[in-house]
C-alpha cells in the first residue's frame, strides 16, 4: 500500500482552495450588499490582491491541519481481504495514539522495519518514499504468540478473529514458532493470513513505525464504510 501521494495530495489542496474561495466570496457579496453605491476607489486592486492573500494563507492553515490529523491511503494488494479490497482509498487517524497506546485489534498503517521513515513535514506534503502497510494488531507488549492448527494462540489463549478470510497454513514455515513481545512491540497481521507480509516475516514493530489508526474507507463511495476495530477481553500473560 502506498502513501498519500503527491497528486492526490495536490487535488486535495485545490479543493480546499476552492472551498476557502467560495466562502470569501459569499461573505464578500454579503458586506456589498450592504454598502450604498459609490465611486469605485483606487484601492480596489489591492483589496482584491489582499482577499486573494488571505485565501491562500487560509487555505494553507487548513491544509496543514487537515494532513497533520490524518492521512489518504491508497491499498495495493489482498493481505487485508477481505476486510479491505485492492484499490480502495483510507483515511487514517494520525493522532489517534498521540494520546493512548495501540490495543490488540486495531487496524493500522505502519512502516515496516528495515524501511525508511518520512518526517513530519514530509507526511503532510505527500512526498513519495515511505513504503505502509496496512496490518491488524493482534499482540501488544509482554505477548507470547504462537500458531496452533492454523489459528493464532495469545497467551495460551485461541483468539477468535470472525475477519480473517482462512485460517493459516504452514507455508510459513512458522507453525511451531513462539514470538514473544518485548516493552513496546507489536505483532501484526494481514486479515488474508496466507498472503501477507507480515510480523511472521518481518518482525515486531515498534510503536513509532504505527503512522496511525484505520478510520474509514472512503473510495470507491459505494465501498464506503467506517472501520470495525475488533475488541478482545483481556489476555494478561
Amino acid at each position: 500500500m502506498d502513501g498519500p501521494g503527491i497528486n492526490r495530495t495536490i487535488i486535495s489542496f485545490f479543493i480546499v482552495l476552492i472551498g476557502v474561495s467560495i466562502v470569501e466570496v459569499q461573505n464578500s457579496q454579503e458586506v456589498q450588499a450592504q454598502e450604498l453605491p459609490g465611486p469605485q476607489s483606487s484601492s480596489a486592486g489591492k483589496s482584491l490582491l489582499r482577499e486573494i492573500l488571505e485565501t491562500l494563507v487560509l487555505t494553507a492553515i487548513i491544509f496543514v491541519l487537515v494532513n497533520s490529523v490524518t492521512g489518504r491511503f491508497k491499498i495495493f494488494g489482498s493481505s487485508m481481504d477481505n476486510t479491505f479490497e485492492n484499490g480502495q482509498y483510507i483515511i487514517v487517524n494520525r493522532l489517534a495514539y498521540r494520546f493512548g497506546e495501540p490495543q490488540r485489534g486495531d487496524v493500522v498503517v505502519l512502516v515496516p522495519p528495515g524501511s525508511p521513515t518520512n518526517g513530519f513535514i514530509e507526511r503532510i506534503l505527500g512526498i513519495p518514499g515511505e513504503t505502509d502497510y496496512i496490518k491488524r494488531i493482534l499482540g501488544v507488549p509482554g505477548d507470547k504468540i504462537t500458531v496452533v492448527n492454523g489459528q493464532l494462540v495469545v497467551n495460551g489463549q485461541t483468539l477468535s478473529e470472525p475477519y480473517i478470510k482462512e485460517l493459516m497454513n504452514c507455508n510459513f514455515g512458522n507453525c511451531n514458532e513462539v514470538w514473544t513481545l518485548d516493552t513496546n512491540e507489536y505483532f501484526v497481521l494481514g486479515d488474508n493470513r496466507n498472503n501477507s507480509t507480515d510480523s511472521r516475516r518481518i518482525g515486531a514493530i515498534a510503536s513509532d513505525r504505527i503512522v496511525g489508526q484505520v478510520l474509514a474507507v472512503y473510495w470507491p463511495i459505494s465501498s464506503w464504510k467506517l472501520v470495525e476495530h475488533y475488541r478482545y477481553s483481556s489476555l494478561t500473560p
